[in-house]
Formats: structure tokens, C-alpha cells, sequence
């Protein structure tokens, strides 16, 4: 196993708490004791520290920051990220996660990247945080594609979704009017697990999908602006 120490350097940053680090390093498949509350602040912390770097791009909209930002948080960069710090090896796991390979699972590693950075923030503050994730996404702002964000609002909302590790929305015409040759749509776009729905119209479905899926995305911006994992309604917080 890698030593907090070596993990520390790799990160450029030392702890002045080295029990957050390994708190942020602990599944819960370990102990009750583990990362599931420093993943939650991490995840808003990282959300917020990839807003901030990517509004230095004046010219950029709202919706277009928003896309960039998904496509940086979302579990396989996270889990890039971790495997190039050598996160796995520091994973302190149960012993059935161990035997069925789960240092290398690209969810229980973007887990412990996101715990890392909310450890990181208790222990050092947000400008802390910011430095880390600056110096883990240089790279990857750098060669950020910036003209993905011409991708449809289905599409942009699908990886939106992913990125929070939500499950696809499903869209579902509501009402259809007018004759065969100029029939108009009314489609619903639901996100369950949010509990969210938003209608869209066109003359075709497609064109209906599309302004639903837009009318989501801007709810989730306005709603829910960063994490990726919200309770369900009427769901207990983890604990």
C-alpha cells in the first residue's frame, strides 16, 4: 500500500489533519468510519472550483460553462485522475471489495478523488481546493474542446446526467394536435430520481424533445447548480 506521505506529495499538498486524508481514503465497505461525508462536500467543492477556473473564458455562456464543467467532473475523469495519483493503492477497502478488484473501479475511485478534495478543503479552505483542482485539471483545461458544446440539448443533458451519476431521462409525448401533415408535439422530459419534469413543443417530436431536454438543463442550473448525487424526495440524507 502507498504511504499517506508518498500520496501527499503527489498532490502537492500536506495535511495538517493527516486523519481527514485517511477518512477521504476509507470505503464504506471498511467501516462506518469512511469517506461517504467528505465525498459529499467534496463533490460540491470540486463543482464550484471547475466553475471558477472555467469563468476566466469571458466569452463563454452560461449553458456552454455548464457542458464544459460535466464533461471535467464526470466519473471517468475522475476516476483518470485518481489512477494517475495512485489513489487505488491507498484505499483502505473490505475484504470483498479487495478480492473483486475494487481499487480499480471507476466509481470507487471518483468517490475517493471528490472525498480527497472535500478532506482537503476541511483541512485547508477553499483556495486550497481551487489549488488542487487547478493542478489535477491543468491539463485537461487545457485541452478542453471547446466546441463540443454544439452538441444538442439531448444530448448535453444526458452527459449532465451521467456526470452526476443519474440515470438517462425519459421523454414521453404528452398530447398531439393537428392534422397528419402538420401535427404538433407536446413531449415530456422526466429526470425520476430527481423527481423533475419539463414539457417541450414542436412540430415534430424530435423539435419537442430537444425543447424539453433545453428546459431541464436550465432547471438543474438553476436548482441544483452543482453535485451530482441529490437525495431523492423524501429520502433520508446520508448519514
Amino acid at each position: 500500500m502507498s504511504s499517506d506521505a508518498d500520496l501527499q506529495a503527489r498532490l502537492h499538498y500536506a495535511f495538517r489533519d493527516p486523519a481527514l486524508l485517511r477518512q477521504a481514503l476509507t470505503h464504506r465497505s471498511h467501516g462506518a468510519h469512511n469517506n461517504e461525508r467528505l465525498e459529499f462536500i467534496g463533490d460540491s467543492v470540486l463543482n464550484l472550483a471547475i466553475a471558477s477556473l472555467l469563468y476566466g473564458d469571458g466569452q463563454a455562456s452560461e449553458g456552454n460553462l455548464s457542458y464544459w464543467r460535466a464533461s471535467l467532473v464526470r466519473e471517468e475523469t475522475l476516476a483518470g485522475l485518481a489512477q494517475e495519483l495512485g489513489l487505488g493503492a491507498c484505499l483502505l477497502l473490505g475484504e470483498g471489495e479487495l478480492r473483486s478488484g475494487g481499487s480499480m473501479r471507476p466509481s470507487i475511485l471518483a468517490d475517493a478523488l471528490e472525498a480527497v478534495m472535500g478532506a482537503v478543503f476541511l483541512d485547508g479552505g477553499f483556495a486550497a481546493a481551487q489549488d488542487l483542482a487547478e493542478r489535477l485539471f491543468r491539463d485537461r483545461l487545457r485541452n478542453l474542446d471547446t466546441q463540443a458544446s454544439a452538441k444538442d440539448a439531448k444530448t448535453r443533458l444526458q452527459e449532465i446526467l451521467q456526470g452526476r451519476k443519474l440515470k438517462v431521462p425519459v421523454y414521453v409525448v404528452t398530447a398531439t394536435s393537428g392534422p397528419a401533415h402538420l401535427q404538433h408535439f407536446q413531449v415530456q422530459c422526466e429526470v425520476a430520481e430527481l423527481d423533475l419534469r419539463t414539457q417541450g413543443d414542436g412540430g415534430s417530436r424530435r423539435a419537442a424533445e430537444q425543447q424539453a431536454a433545453e428546459q431541464m438543463i436550465e432547471r438543474l442550473q438553476s436548482e441544483i447548480p452543482s453535485g451530482r448525487k441529490p437525495c431523492r424526495p423524501g429520502a433520508p440524507p446520508k448519514p
